[in-house]
């Protein structure tokens, strides 16, 4: 039995990898970090994949394991250290716009609390409704709500003012 439950695990772990990466890699900034938690989460869902692996909405469950461990990191005071200068190449986002779009987007995210980023991720990036983003950062609808509006006002300054980006040589430009 137990070496079925680690099939099911192995397949399920394997198909929810890439997109666990991109969320984290949104959430976080940092493809190491991004790794790290994705690695955290896993090894989370393995120790509960006995009990979980035939919950109804498994991704939903998945999702909110990944957001709950973000924001647990966030919380300790190692993680605002930056060990390196320069920022690791970053693994592209999904959609229609443009890389420079995309490493603005990314930079903004990076410098907004936690919390706002999470709903931002979940609401506008991932494109989930109120609800799904309430319980998976497991607070009211209304707190959702106030931190997207909240989160919005904060990126529109964020982008309206100039952000370094990296380029492929390694050194940032000041220009948009």
């Amino acid at each position: 039995m137990r070496a079925e439950w680690e099939r099911e695990f192995a397949e399920y772990a394997a198909g929810a990898m890439p997109r666990l990466q991109s969320m984290a890699y949104v959430l976080c900034g940092d493809r190491h970090r991004a790794a790290d938690l994705v690695q955290d989460t896993l090894v989370t869902l393995y120790v509960k994949w006995s009990r979980v692996r035939a919950v109804q909405h498994l991704d939903a469950y998945v999702r909110k394991i990944l957001l709950r461990r973000f924001l647990i990191e966030r919380r300790q005071p190692w993680a605002r250290i930056q060990l390196t200068a320069t920022v690791p190449d970053a693994p592209p986002l999904t959609g229609p716009a443009g890389s420079e779009d995309r490493s603005l987007l990314v930079a903004a995210l990076r410098r907004m609390p936690p919390r706002q980023r999470a709903v931002l991720v979940l609401r506008f990036i991932y494109d989930l409704p109120v609800d799904e983003v309430a319980n998976a950062l497991d607070c009211s609808e209304g707190t959702v709500k106030s931190q997207t509006a909240r989160g919005l006002a904060a990126m529109r300054r964020l982008l309206d003012q100039p952000v370094a980006i990296p380029t492929s040589a390694g050194r940032t430009d000041g220009q948009r």
